[in-house]
């Protein structure tokens, strides 16, 4: 198994922990070679950016971070390679806007800032995202009360049915780049090795392995 197939899985088991975005894409998305764009996509310093965004995500702890686990590159290729036209945008936006921030609050790029002021950055998107999810699922609940019910009357006797889109969710950035350290971490050698529990020749399946507290899940 190569590793983008490594991470669909992983993006399969995840679930409901990753965006709506990352879903589609590892649905749909990623199996379709028109998706790549050409050229890069970020420059050196957005570059920079994601690797440090990522290693606040999953910092240094009592195992590696995700800069240890060349998690940034992979967001990067993840992104260029994978990810729709409007996802890219709604991306670059994202790191645009947070250098924006942070020269609007420290007067620096966030390359130069600090550790915990990038922590207060990123905190700040964060409940912006939340904010922004919150609202868009609540119209677009609206909109699939608004669908079922022209699909009842459509259902009546003489009317004809007509497929309908599924309401599309707006890409977020940080949605996105935390979903991408997710995965690129999980299914590094170091996310498989180091972060959780590991045995390179396990000898037998186990299905149902009881966790002691504290003890890693294993890879």
């Amino acid at each position: 198994m190569n590793r983008r197939e490594a991470v669909k899985s992983v993006a399969f088991l995840m679930g409901g922990a990753l965006s709506a975005t990352t879903i589609g894409v590892f649905l749909d998305s990623c199996t379709s070679p028109s998706n790549k764009t050409s050229g890069n996509l970020f420059s050196a310093d957005q570059e920079k950016i994601i690797t440090e965004v990522a290693d606040i995500i999953i910092p240094t702890t009592s195992t590696p971070g995700a800069k240890a686990a060349g998690v940034g590159p992979f967001i990067a290729m993840m992104m260029k390679d994978c990810y729709p036209e409007d996802a890219q945008k709604a991306f670059v936006k994202g790191l645009e806007d947070l250098e924006k921030q942070s020269q609007d609050t420290f007067k620096k790029s966030f390359l130069e800032i600090s550790v915990p002021q990038r922590q207060e950055l990123l905190n700040k998107v964060r409940e912006a995202t939340i904010a922004a999810n919150k609202t868009e699922k609540d119209e677009l609940e609206k909109q699939q009360e608004n669908i079922t019910q022209k699909k009842s009357e459509k259902e009546a006797p003489g009317n004809a049915m007509t497929p309908k889109d599924k309401p599309k969710t707006t890409p977020q950035f940080f949605a996105i780049i935390r979903d991408l350290t997710l995965l690129g971490y999980f299914t590094s050698e170091i996310g498989a090795t180091k972060a959780m529990a590991y045995v390179e020749i396990p000898g037998r399946y186990d299905g149902d392995v009881p966790l002691k507290p504290g003890q890693k899940v294993w890879s």
